[in-house]
């Protein structure tokens, strides 16, 4: 529901900045057609359709802009960002690293070891 209502924000927004620049400001810019013309619409006609679909358009962009924070809200409804930080698990402490030759390895040999202390040469 909410990528379908942000699809049509989307296309809004993109018709509605057309819509925009069709039409004819007070320096001409890039309004369509001249003056007059025998065309099915006067330029006074097409100022007015646009401007009535300018406003259509812009009805309809703060709706689904409303829409879309409703939807937000309703998603992120009843949780906060400290209470997803608290709910989180613990992690685990990893073991602290040990140096290679820092443990048993390096303890006198007992006693009771018969194994050479010297590599016997065969």
């Amino acid at each position: 529901m909410e990528n379908v209502v942000l699809i049509i924000h989307l296309l809004l927004a993109l018709t509605l900045i057309g819509v925009v620049l069709l039409q004819r400001s007070e320096g001409g810019g890039l309004g369509m057609g001249g003056g007059g013309g025998g065309g099915a619409m006067s330029g006074r006609a097409a100022a007015t359709a646009l401007g009535k679909l300018t406003w259509i358009l812009a009805a309809a962009f703060i709706a689904t802009s409303l829409t879309l924070t409703i939807l937000a809200a309703q998603k992120g409804a009843g949780s906060s960002v400290l209470d997803r930080i608290m709910d989180a698990p613990a992690r685990e402490e990893a073991p602290e690293p040990t140096l290679p030759g820092t443990g048993e390895d390096l303890l006198p040999p007992s006693a009771d070891d018969t194994a050479p202390l010297t590599p016997t040469a065969d």
